[in-house]
C-alpha cells in the first residue's frame, strides 16, 4: 500500500484564528485503497482539518496535495479528484433520490446515466424513485455517498458517516466503505465510533489540541500497548514475585497485568510456580483502540 504515491497528502497544516492555534502542524498521507481514520475529542481540530483538506477554509500554514495537485495553486484539478460529505449530506427531501442525483449530476456536468451506476454501488437503486423525505437516516447517508461518487473521485472524505445510525446501518456503512476501498478508492473518515474505526480502518491518527498524538496502522498501535494477563491464586504473593524480578505490574482482583512480551512469560510463570503461586492462565492482553485513545487524550471523550 505505502509503495504507491499518496492520493492525498497534508503537510504541516496549521490554522490560527486570532491568538488561538486550532490545528498545529498536522501531517499525514492517504494512500490508494486505504481507509484512514481521524479521531479526536471535542475541539481537537478534526472538522477544521477536514475543511482545510477540501478548500472550505485556507490554512494559515502548510499544504494539501490531492492526486498530485496542490489545492492552493491547482484547486479545480484537485477538487475533481475528491468526493466529500462534510457533516450531513446536502439533499432535497421533497425530491426523489433520482431527482437529487440528476440535479447534482447537472451541476457537475456528468451524464444523467451515472445516477443508476452510483445508486447501484451504494445499494439504493431500488429506492431511487421515492422521495428523500421518506428515507431513513442510513439511506440518506448512502444517497449522499452516491452523490459524492458522481464525479468518479479517487479520494473520498467522510465526516462522521455512521453518525446516528443503528447497528445494522453502521454495519452497512462499514461494508460500503470497505468495498469502495477494495475498488482502489482512498477514504478519509472522521468518526467518534472507536470500535467501528477499529473494524473499518487500515490506519488511524489521533488528534488532540490541534496536534496528532499517535498515528499508524490499527494493528501496530494496539500491539504497541501489549501486556500479559496472569490469572493467579494469590495476587499478593504473585505481586511479590513480580517485584523481586523487577517486573512492573497492575493488579485487578485475581489478575495481574505485566508490561512484558509473551516470550518473556514462561520464566515468570516458572518462578510463580516455584513460589507456590497457582497460575490458572496467562495470555496476551492487547489494549483496544478505545483504551489507547483514552490513554492518549488523558481520558477526554470524542465528538
Amino acid at each position: 500500500m505505502t509503495s504507491a504515491a499518496p492520493a492525498l497528502s497534508a503537510h504541516e497544516l496549521t490554522k490560527v484564528i486570532g491568538r488561538r492555534t486550532i490545528v498545529d502542524r498536522v501531517s499525514f498521507d492517504l494512500f490508494p485503497g486505504e481507509v484512514f481514520g481521524f479521531l479526536g475529542p471535542n475541539g481537537a481540530g478534526k472538522t477544521t482539518t477536514i475543511r482545510m483538506l477540501v478548500g472550505l477554509i485556507r490554512p494559515t500554514e502548510g499544504a494539501v496535495t490531492i492526486c498530485g495537485h496542490d489545492i492552493r495553486h491547482q484547486f479545480e484539478e484537485a477538487m475533481r479528484c475528491v468526493g466529500c460529505i462534510v457533516e450531513t449530506p446536502d439533499l432535497y427531501r421533497f425530491m426523489t433520490g433520482r431527482e437529487n442525483l440528476e440535479h447534482f449530476a447537472r451541476m457537475l456536468g456528468v451524464k444523467s446515466s451515472e445516477t443508476d451506476r452510483v445508486a447501484d454501488r451504494v445499494g439504493m437503486l431500488h429506492r431511487l424513485d421515492q422521495r428523500v423525505g421518506t428515507y431513513s437516516l442510513g439511506m440518506r447517508q448512502r444517497l449522499g455517498i452516491a452523490q459524492a461518487l458522481l464525479g468518479r473521485p479517487r479520494v473520498m472524505i467522510l465526516d462522521e458517516p455512521a453518525n446516528g445510525l443503528d447497528p445494522a446501518g453502521i454495519r452497512e456503512m462499514r461494508e460500503l466503505i470497505r468495498g469502495l476501498a477494495a475498488d482502489g478508492m482512498s477514504i478519509f473518515v472522521s468518526s467518534h465510533l472507536l470500535a467501528e474505526i477499529e473494524l473499518m480502518c487500515d490506519r488511524v491518527a489521533i488528534i488532540h489540541h490541534g496536534q496528532i498524538l499517535r498515528a499508524g496502522t490499527v494493528r501496530n498501535l494496539i500491539a504497541s500497548q501489549r501486556a500479559m494477563e496472569f490469572h493467579v491464586g494469590d495476587v499478593d504473593r504473585a505481586g511479590s514475585v513480580f517485584t523481586q524480578r523487577g517486573v512492573a505490574f497492575e493488579k485487578d482482583h485475581d489478575r495481574l497485568f505485566a508490561a512484558i512480551d509473551e516470550a518473556d512469560a514462561a520464566p515468570l510463570i516458572a518462578e510463580l510456580v516455584r513460589n507456590d503461586v497457582e497460575v490458572f492462565s496467562a495470555r496476551p492482553r492487547l489494549q483496544t483502540l478505545e483504551e489507547m485513545f483514552l490513554d492518549a487524550t488523558g481520558g477526554e471523550s470524542v465528538d
